[in-house]
């Protein structure tokens, strides 16, 4: 088993490398669009895209090694190989190149919360390009905000979803409560940002 550090931003030669080429996976999923939309769609579906992964990641990350776990980011073959299927198809959208692996003793409640960070990240984020878009007038800044608050809050309502190895069940055991409370202002901000997608 990997032994856990008590550095809570610290990251390995091997972690840099998955994380450099997942992220480079997410990006090409975004650019993929440019066959289909005009370049700020696409420039900003490719910002949207990289930005909610990487920090949805990372929040995973440094709240298990807040915990004092061993948390590294590893890319997947199947992940990767359907981020990468994504990119040469035209509606088969997918960015899920890995996942961070946690390994180390760990509670239900330790558990729940470290799961509940992505998601808790992507709403954050969705909820601050909302106010954004709404204050904003039409311009390119404008369309970035928009694609990265309604990706973000659809990313917070998946990794909720209560099944499997989601985010969801995890909270979902630990409390009930808290995972009502995280699911509907996810649900929320996807419904308030869909209408001013660009279409």
């Amino acid at each position: 088993m990997p032994k856990p550090t008590a550095k809570v931003f610290w990251f390995s030669t091997t972690e840099l490398k998955h994380l450099t080429l997942g992220t480079l996976l997410v990006l090409g999923v975004g650019l993929s669009f440019i066959l289909y939309k005009e370049l700020t769609i696409v420039v900003s579906l490719a910002i949207a895209f990289t930005l909610s992964f990487i920090l949805h990641e990372l929040a995973h990350k440094f709240s298990a090694q807040h915990f004092g776990l061993w948390a590294e980011f590893r890319l997947t073959m199947q992940g990767a190989l359907i981020t990468l299927l994504s990119m040469l198809l035209p509606l088969f959208k997918i960015i899920s190149p890995g996942a961070v692996m946690i390994a180390g003793p760990a509670t239900k409640e330790t558990v729940g919360k470290t799961a509940l960070s992505g998601p808790l990240t992507n709403i954050i984020i969705s909820a601050i390009c909302t106010i954004i878009m709404m204050t904003l007038r039409m311009s390119f800044f404008w369309t970035i905000a928009v694609f990265v608050a309604w990706i973000n809050a659809f990313i917070a309502v998946l990794n909720l979803i209560p099944f499997g190895m989601m985010d969801g069940l995890k909270v979902f055991l630990w409390n009930k409560i808290v995972w009502i409370i995280i699911f509907a202002p996810s649900v929320a901000l996807m419904i308030i940002t869909y209408p001013y997608l660009p279409y």
